[in-house]
């Protein structure tokens, strides 16, 4: 055999064993993350609150309790979490939000938040309206251009 084909053929032991060992950590992972979500049904909470601000903020700097910052894994620990400060109730809490809901919780409102423990999974305006908080799309330079080529050209944009 050549040394080209040994060497092709250790690269592709070493890409199979690497696709079999990741796969099983994916499952892994997966059944740890359905347990875990299972445990926030189970501790949810509707609660009204008041939004005082939301950031975006390392966890050291986001004022969470130390018990949860020594809980949280090393590598996570620099990552930026969005935190929001809100008042429930009388007193001022800082909770940690889920990603994909943090764009529209509105700041300075008041509303209604499924919370589990001092995460907030899910948010409503007060008294079940819907939340309309949602910033306009930004375009990008491609649709800027065509929309002032058409402006100084006069034709009329279609919507």
């Amino acid at each position: 055999m050549k040394p080209l084909t040994i060497v092709l053929l250790v690269i592709l032991l070493v890409l199979v064993a690497l696709t079999v060992v990741f796969y099983f950590l994916g499952k892994k992972a997966q059944k740890k993350q359905a347990e875990q979500q299972e445990m926030l049904e189970q501790t949810k909470q509707n609660v009204n609150m008041l939004i005082i601000d939301k950031k975006k903020m390392r966890l050291k700097e986001s004022g969470l309790p130390q018990m949860v910052i020594d809980q949280t894994p090393k590598y996570l620990r620099r990552s930026k979490l969005p935190i929001v400060k809100a008042k429930v109730g009388p007193q001022v809490m800082t909770l940690v939000c889920d990603e994909k809901i943090f764009d529209s919780i509105p700041v300075k409102k008041e509303v209604k938040a499924v919370v589990s423990g001092i995460y907030i999974s899910s948010v409503k305006g007060l008294h079940g309206k819907p939340l309309v908080t949602e910033a306009p799309k930004k375009k990008g330079r491609f649709a800027r251009l065509v929309d002032t080529i058409q402006e100084k050209g006069g034709a009329k944009s279609i919507k």
